[in-house]
């Protein structure tokens, strides 16, 4: 009993010094980052993280953005200073310059490891550069307009269903719930070549409904998800499954069961597609998608690739998990977002439902004559500007750095501040939505949503702030080598869906208090205490009068 007491005495001690040793040397190299101003911390064990992530911090992150600014110093764990960037400057530093440097967290690659694999979203360095090569020519804008036809087919499909249910007397549909069951089909036959069910009445899909509770269950754990990069590696991996399957925490469990339907729907495709392509292009062909569909190319471009750039399978099951989580909420949450603008302005609604009937975008017509609609365009292009699926993403530098700044900030002790020192392991944010709507580059009306800033031509404050984002002069896609791969493939559903839907409804708000929460990516809810991802209209069927 004694040996044990001084042990733990010396673990304690240890881990004080090393905490000490490391707080001193940071705030050594961090001194100007103290000096940055920022709201103050909640607490010394939680710092701002709390009001900052939990999921009804929208108005707080926006109070912040208004008193502080794009650039912010907030606290992690134990009143660590945290830095917030949304300067473009700095962002193109730490996403394009200084990418090596500027890494996912630990956390990070390891919940996104245990949930989806070995995917882009969980790996690093070679490995990913390796996955990102063989996957950029499938989500090519040359592969998008082979897949139209397919959206179109899906989206009429969705189109008969709910007018099914306003002829059956239901004026107001939760048009989530079928933006997400479109978004799941969608990237179903488009990323897999298989079929989640029929889109022709409304009905419950396990993996579907298992994909929806995820992000919102996700967020209840947050705290324990740090906990990972200190857990991982201890003991076998059976014996991690044990423990996380005798956890008492109902989220957890919930998780689990998400993570469990998921691996064993993509494995049974994934073995089916691959059986497929063993019995020669015929056999691809009659199955779901004929073998245009993401994966059943990137299995036969990874069987024709050299050895040292060929995925394992273990890889390639990752990418698909990674595929239908990462299409399926982000793209479906954004479209409802768009109709929730448009219901609200019947004016923008009535202005783009003119465009689409005039142009045959309803039917069908091609992929470059989609993406030629101006006010489509537009309302895409706000809504993603406005309110990207995350206002956040995290970067740990693995040495110390300095970021340059386009706008100098004021520091606490009155002294302007031109580039800001980062020791390493300090924990960095990406803010996505700071730099969209970031004053001093789109305006004191940044927090508006006006589509028609899209249609007069973007000031030279937009065009010179040479934002690293991948999609028109915004963080939302984010940019670089860690950018989202398929924003191709989410424009294109967006346009099919809004163009197919407002050729043959008219949608109006219900009255209903809608609540959009933070979380991996943000979704709407029926007001502040449902947890559960909802957004009802009224939906009227459009006569052309």
């Amino acid at each position: 009993m004694g040996t044990a007491v001084i042990c733990l005495s010396f673990a304690l001690v240890g881990c004080s010094l090393w905490y000490l040793h490391q707080t001193i040397r940071r705030r050594s190299v961090n001194s100007v980052l103290e000096n940055i101003p920022g709201p103050p911390s909640a607490s010394f064990l939680k710092g701002s993280l709390v009001p900052f992530f939990n999921r009804h911090a929208f108005e707080h992150q926006k109070e912040i953005f208004k008193n502080y600014g794009p650039t912010v110093k907030l606290h992690s764990f134990l009143n660590r200073p945290m830095l917030l960037v949304g300067d473009p400057k700095a962002l193109h530093t730490m996403i394009i310059k200084e990418e090596h440097i500027f890494q996912e967290s630990n956390v990070f690659i390891l919940t996104n490891l245990l949930i989806f694999g070995q995917g882009l979203v969980s790996t690093l360095g070679e490995q990913h550069r390796k996955q990102r090569k063989i996957l950029n020519p499938v989500f090519s804008v040359n592969h998008m307009r082979h897949m139209l036809p397919m959206f179109y087919n899906v989206i009429h499909k969705m189109r008969d269903a709910i007018l099914d249910q306003v002829k059956g007397g239901s004026d107001q549909i939760d048009m989530l719930y079928w933006t997400g069951r479109a978004a799941l089909e969608l990237v179903g036959q488009g990323g897999l070549g298989y079929s989640f069910g029929s889109l022709a009445s409304e009905m419950q899909d396990d993996y579907g409904d298992a994909l929806k509770a995820l992000l919102p269950t996700l967020v209840n754990i947050d705290l324990l998800q740090r906990l990972l990069p200190y857990v991982y590696g201890i003991g076998p991996a059976w014996l991690r499954r044990l423990a996380v399957d005798a956890s008492p925490n109902t989220d957890v469990q919930k998780v689990k069961s998400v993570v469990d339907r998921m691996s064993k729907r993509s494995v049974e495709i994934y073995e089916s597609k691959k059986g497929a392509l063993e019995k020669g292009d015929d056999e691809v062909v009659q199955q779901i998608g004929e073998g245009k569909d993401i994966m059943s190319v990137l299995m036969k471009a990874n069987k024709a690739a050299s050895v040292e750039d060929c995925l394992t399978d273990e890889e390639l099951i990752g990418q698909m998990s990674t595929l239908i989580f990462a299409a399926t909420d982000t793209t479906s949450n954004a479209l409802v977002h768009m109709l929730q603008f448009l219901a609200d302005r019947q004016d923008w609604q009535d202005k783009l439902r003119q465009e689409i009937l005039e142009a045959g975008a309803g039917t069908g017509i091609p992929y470059d004559e989609i993406n030629k609609l101006p006010v489509l365009d537009a309302v895409c292009r706000e809504t993603l500007r406005l309110f990207p699926a995350n206002t956040t993403v995290m970067r740990v530098p693995n040495k110390d750095t300095v970021l340059p700044l386009s706008e100098p900030i004021r520091g606490l002790d009155g002294k302007m501040i031109h580039e800001i020192p980062v020791a390493k392991g300090t924990e960095v944010l990406v803010g996505m939505w700071a730099c969209n709507v970031n004053v001093s580059i789109w305006g004191e009306d940044s927090l508006e949503w006006k589509p028609e800033r899209w249609l007069s031509g973007l000031p030279n404050s937009v065009k010179n702030a040479a934002v690293p984002g991948v999609y028109s002069n915004l963080m939302t896609f984010l940019g670089g080598k860690r950018a989202c791969i398929g924003f191709k493939f989410s424009e294109m559903e967006m346009k099919v869906v809004l163009s197919v839907l407002l050729s043959s409804f008219i949608f109006k708000p219900t009255g209903a208090p809608i609540v959009w929460n933070l979380g991996g990516v943000n979704y709407p809810t029926v007001g502040r205490e449902s947890n559960t991802p909802r957004l009802p209209l009224k939906v009227e069927v459009y006569t052309g009068s």
